[in-house]
């Protein structure tokens, strides 16, 4: 019977930490990576413009 009760109690605990898993660090994180992804299409724009403008050979950023 103890050893039910100990399954249990890790089940639970188990259970509660994969609801947090959801929260707002997990939003915080996708928040963050969408800035990085953003800033890092603008980087490849402005790279591509200024090959663009100076009429460089080679396109690729």
């Amino acid at each position: 019977m103890k050893k039910f009760g100990t399954a249990a109690l890790a089940i639970f605990f188990a259970m509660g930490l994969s609801a947090c898993s959801e929260g707002p660090a997990e939003e915080a994180g996708e928040n963050i990576d969408e800035i990085v992804e953003d800033a890092g299409n603008a980087v490849e724009d402005a790279c591509e413009d200024a090959k663009e403008a100076t009429d460089a050979k080679d396109k690729d950023c």
